[in-house]
C-alpha cells in the first residue's frame, strides 16, 4: 500500500510523493498521522545538508494521530486510539534518568518515533511503547492542538528549571513560535514584565498577542540600551536567548541585572563559537545556563497543559496546510508571516 510523504532529497529539496506505507511491527502499531507541526528544527534540517548526503529521508516529529493497525503481539493500544508521540525515548535506567533528568539519557534511543512525521502513516515499534512518551488525546481535543504539546515541552522544562515566575522581568530574544510559547507560559507562571526582541516587525506585532508587554527591533535600535531603559537601568531578572544567533548570546549578558540569569535556549550553528565578556560575567555575578529538551515528567506536564483550557493553544496556530504544501509552510515560517504551521497529511 502506498502513502504520501514529504521526502527530503537534499538541502531545500523536499518532494511530496507516493512511497510505501510502513509495515506494522508484530509487537507495535501503525499510527495514521492526523496532524504534524512544522518545527524550527525541522526547517533548519530541511534547508541544510543535515544528513550528510544520506537521502531521501522523512523528517517531522510533532506527531499525533489515530491507531490504524496493531501487530498481533501488541496489547496496550487498540485501533482507533488517539495518540500523541513525544519524540524523546529514554532508557529510565542510566544515572541521568534515575536522577530525574531523562532529557540527558546516556542511552537515548534516537529515531524511535522521533522522525517520519511528514507522511500519512508512521510505524511505532514495541520499544517506543515499552519506554513511554505516548499520551492519549481526549475526544474533545483537536489533533492540531494536541500536536503543540511537543514544542511546548522544552519551553515548559526551561521555565520550570530556571524558575520563571513572579515578579520576574523576562527578556526573550527571538519572536518565533518558541519565543511566543515562552512569553505565554511566562505570563501563566506569574512573570510581571516580558520584553521581546527580534528583527522582524511582523513577528514582534504578533508577539503582543501572547503576553508580551514591550517589543524591541534590534535591527533599528540598540537592544541592550532599550532593555536598560525599560528596566530603569537595572536589566532584566532573566534573559532567554531563543534563536540561533551567536550575536544574540553575546549581547544577552548585558541585558540581565547583576546576579541575574541568562539562558542559552536556541542552538547556534554547529562549530560556531560565541565570544563572551567573562570579566563582565564574573564581576556582575551573572549565571549562565544552557537548556535543551525535557524529561519524561516535564513532557507529560507540558502536554497536559497544551490540551487544557489554561493554555490558548489554538491561538498559536496561524496556518493549517495539507502535506503537499509543506514548502509553502516552510516559507511562511521563515518570513515570519506564520507563528505556527500545522500540516494535515490526511487532507491531501
Amino acid at each position: 500500500m502506498k502513502m504520501k510523504a514529504a521526502m527530503m532529497y537534499g538541502p531545500s529539496d523536499i518532494r511530496v510523493e507516493m512511497v510505501e506505507k510502513p509495515a506494522c511491527p508484530k509487537d507495535g502499531l501503525i499510527l495514521k498521522i492526523m496532524a504534524v507541526g512544522l518545527c524550527g528544527s525541522d526547517i533548519r534540517n530541511l534547508t541544510c545538508d543535515s544528513r550528510k548526503g544520506k537521502y531521501p529521508f522523512i523528517y517531522g516529529h510533532e506527531i499525533v494521530g489515530i491507531v490504524d493497525e496493531i501487530g498481533p503481539e501488541e496489547t496496550k493500544y487498540k485501533v482507533g486510539d488517539r495518540l500523541f508521540l513525544f519524540p524523546g525515548t529514554y532508557c529510565m535506567e542510566c544515572d541521568d534518568c534515575i536522577s530525574g533528568h531523562s532529557e540527558n539519557c546516556t542511552n537515548v534511543e534516537k529515531g524511535i518515533a522521533g522522525t517520519g512525521g511528514f507522511a500519512q502513516y508512521v510505524a511505532v515499534p514495541a520499544r517506543k511503547i515499552e519506554l513511554g512518551g505516548i499520551y492519549e488525546i481526549p475526544e474533545d481535543v483537536s489533533f492540531e492542538a494536541a500536536s503543540l504539546g511537543e514544542p511546548l515541552t522544552s519551553v515548559y522544562a526551561c521555565e520550570e528549571n530556571v524558575g520563571v515566575g513572579y515578579p520576574d522581568t523576562l527578556v526573550i530574544i527571538g519572536a518565533g513560535p518558541i519565543g511566543c510559547f515562552m512569553a505565554q507560559l511566562a505570563k501563566i507562571r506569574g512573570a510581571q514584565k516580558i520584553i521581546m526582541i527580534d528583527i522582524n516587525d511582523i513577528r514582534l506585532k504578533m508577539a503582543k498577542d501572547f503576553g508580551v508587554d514591550d517589543t524591541i527591533n534590534s535591527a533599528k535600535e540598540d537592544p541592550i540600551e532599550a532593555v536598560k531603559k525599560l528596566t530603569n537601568g537595572l536589566g532584566a531578572d532573566k534573559v532567554i536567548s531563543a534563536n540561533p544567533s551567536n550575536a544574540a548570546q553575546a549581547q544577552s549578558i548585558f541585558m540581565v541585572k547583576k546576579g541575574g540569569l541568562v539562558v542559552f535556549f536556541g542552538g547556534v550553528p554547529k562549530g560556531s563559537l560565541t565570544e563572551l565578556d567573562t570579566n563582565y560575567i564574573h564581576y556582575n555575578n551573572i549565571w549562565i545556563k544552557g537548556h535543551f529538551g525535557a524529561s519524561y515528567i516535564q513532557s507529560k506536564r507540558a502536554y497536559e497543559l497544551a490540551i487544557s483550557d489554561a493554555f490558548p493553544t489554538e491561538k498559536f496556530i496561524t496556518h493549517k496546510l495539507s502535506l503537499s504544501r509543506i514548502n509553502e509552510g516552510i516559507e511562511l515560517t521563515r518570513t515570519g508571516e506564520a507563528i505556527k504551521v500545522v500540516l494535515l497529511p490526511q487532507e491531501d
